[in-house]
């Protein structure tokens, strides 16, 4: 096993301190904010702290390498996620950390998988025709919330499913495109991304409608590499967005509000111009937490999360959560400049891809730069679904630099030295 570098010890450590140093502030305004202290909410950030830094310390002792870099942007992201729960109650921050425990798992399990492409290929029609299934029994059992139905409710518990239809799309589209052979692969792909963008809009979830077929035009173009095709896609998509409008023009009333919010501010517009005038309110140190305005407005800590941040945390701490999404983007680049597969390659550009188009439609959405489509912020929002998928999705960017099953760690560790 390779000897860790101590510069690199130091660097890494030194990050994962800056992270705790400012979990620890969060956390005690959470907790002094009350007039008696919640030791709950002790448990709950020490637990999460604790995690951290177990993840990290075993990370290099099992891999004999020090490169955590996206487990600690992911880890600044959850965190800040978990913060702004813990504002709301106890509950609500216990179930936040619970899914950022079940997101760890599932990071780890897919990072498992596909480890080996042999593996990854074989889960490819399991993936899709149990991406299917899901979305079909989401049509059959969920009921509308907020005029979508995306949503499932067992009991006390709910999720929602397209959510996790995410992990396998990726999955699928990089198999399907890593080899291909014959146009049968590419058909059976347009086919599944086509059954499974239509279910979205049946459940009239527009915004992950957006999200799939913007990963299924990267993906196919990183395969392609051919516009002509891309733009013949497109044109197709857009007739078709709009016979869709033509015969449901409820489809159209979603998005009336966009670029007339001040027009309309006390109704179709309401939340986009409390968000605009809320998060300005903030400066860059913000108001404190817990002692903003928006968080009363409706979907404050899902959809508009982002207002929240620049509110309560600062305008600082927003361009902080966009600088990680563009490090998750450019990790992923680096990492698939020196992927030993295709496979690798197609999967994290589009694991990233999809991440950051999900950011670019939920901070833009909230802003009126783009039409509100209501999906939430990767990693932050709150609701376990979403934080889950997000920690799956990074397991693809992650595997793109991991050695092949035949390959030692020292060798990996020299390449990466040398890069």
């Amino acid at each position: 096993m390779a000897k860790v570098k101590p510069e690199n010890r130091f660097r890494q450590s030194t990050v994962m301190l800056l992270i705790t140093v400012f979990q620890l502030i969060c956390a005690l305004q959470v907790i002094l904010s009350s007039e008696e202290i919640s030791y709950t909410m002790i448990y709950i950030f020490g637990g999460y702290i604790a995690v951290e830094w177990i993840y990290m310390i075993f990370g290099v002792l099992i891999t004999g390498s020090d490169y955590f870099e996206l487990e600690a942007i992911a880890f600044f992201l959850s965190g800040i996620g978990l913060t702004i729960c813990a504002t709301i109650g106890e509950d609500y921050a216990l179930k936040q950390l619970i899914a950022i425990g079940l997101g760890i798992i599932v990071f780890l399990t897919v990072l498992l998988l596909i480890k080996d492409v042999r593996v990854a290929s074989a889960l490819r029609y399991p993936a899709a025709v149990g991406s299917v299934l899901l979305l079909g029994v989401n049509l059959v059992l969920a009921q509308s919330t907020n005029g979508a139905l995306n949503w499932i409710t067992i009991g006390s518990f709910s999720f929602q499913p397209s959510e996790f239809v995410k992990i396998a799309f990726v999955l699928v589209g990089a198999v399907s495109l890593d080899k291909l052979l014959s146009n049968v692969n590419l058909a059976r792909y347009i086919v599944y991304s086509a059954v499974c963008i239509g279910m979205l809009f049946i459940m009239r979830d527009f915004g992950t409608a957006l999200i799939f077929f913007f990963t299924f035009i990267l993906t196919a173009y990183m395969r392609s590499g051919d516009i002509r095709t891309i733009v013949i896609i497109c044109s197709v998509a857009l007739m078709g967005a709009m016979l869709i409008i033509y015969l449901k023009p409820y489809v159209a009333n979603r998005f009336a509000a966009y670029r007339h919010v001040w027009e309309n501010m006390d109704t179709i517009g309401y939340q986009q111009t409390r968000v605009l005038i809320y998060s300005a309110s903030g400066g860059l140190f913000g108001l404190g937490l817990g002692q903003g305005k928006l968080r009363d407005i409706f979907a404050a800590s899902t959809d508009l999360v982002f207002g929240m941040i620049c509110e309560e945390m600062g305008l600082i701490t927003g361009i902080a959560v966009s600088v990680a999404f563009a490090f998750i983007v450019i990790y992923a680049i680096r990492a698939a400049k020196g992927a030993k597969s295709s496979f690798y390659v197609i999967a994290s550009v589009s694991a990233a891809g999809m991440l950051l188009f999900q950011l670019t439609l939920n901070i833009f959405g909230i802003t009126d730069l783009l039409p509100l489509t209501g999906v939430t912020l990767p990693f932050v929002s709150r609701g376990g679904s979403s934080v889950i998928c997000s920690w799956g999705l990074l397991a693809f960017i992650r595997a793109a630099e991991l050695p092949s099953p035949d390959v030692d760690m020292s060798s990996a560790a020299r390449r990466r030295t040398n890069s």
